[in-house]
């Protein structure tokens, strides 16, 4: 898909629906690529509720970015919020999975670290990543993130009892975006 196919857009709260079903969706998607969704039944039963989506939306410390289609169709998203004078978080990288391996959840990032950059003057962009998604991780790293050796704590309470490995985290990660 060629740059110019891809729109990009804030999100308002009359998104805030099919944003949930797209980022649902693409935290649930069956990939065939070894490790690259992790734990299959974690993210099997992922959901977000669309309030979260809203509250989002209208944070004034965040923003929530669309990429569509010439037809508006919803291609992928991010969510992006500033923490501190010179960092933004990204969070809920999501591509419609019938456009995976296209080139969109590459441009939906950049656009997200060009946005921040503009609009909030950040240097540096921080994410995180399920620590047994160890494709994810190193699709990150090509994009210019490292591992800060941080961890953070999963949040086992939210999972209703399914089992999950002992030492389960996230890698934080940054990139510096200057």
């Amino acid at each position: 898909m060629s740059d110019n196919q891809l729109n990009f857009r804030v999100a308002t709260l009359e998104d805030a629906e099919p944003l949930k079903e797209l980022i649902q969706a693409a935290f649930r998607a069956e990939d065939s690529r070894e490790g690259w969704v992790g734990l299959a039944d974690l993210a099997a039963g992922f959901t977000m509720d669309v309030n979260e989506v809203k509250e989002r939306i209208s944070s004034p410390t965040s923003e929530v970015l669309i990429a569509s289609n010439a037809e508006s169709k919803y291609l992928g998203c991010v969510a992006v919020s500033k923490h501190g004078e010179n960092v933004a978080r990204v969070s809920w990288v999501a591509v419609d999975q019938k456009s995976h391996r296209g080139g969109i959840g590459r441009k939906v990032l950049e656009h997200a670290e060009e946005y921040s950059r503009q609009t909030w003057g950040v240097k540096v962009m921080g994410l995180n990543a399920l620590s047994t998604r160890g494709p994810l991780i190193a699709w990150y790293g090509r994009r210019g993130y490292k591992k800060t050796g941080e961890l953070s704590p999963f949040p086992v309470a939210a999972i209703n009892g399914r089992a999950l490995p002992e030492d389960l985290c996230f890698v934080e990660m940054e990139k510096e975006v200057q």
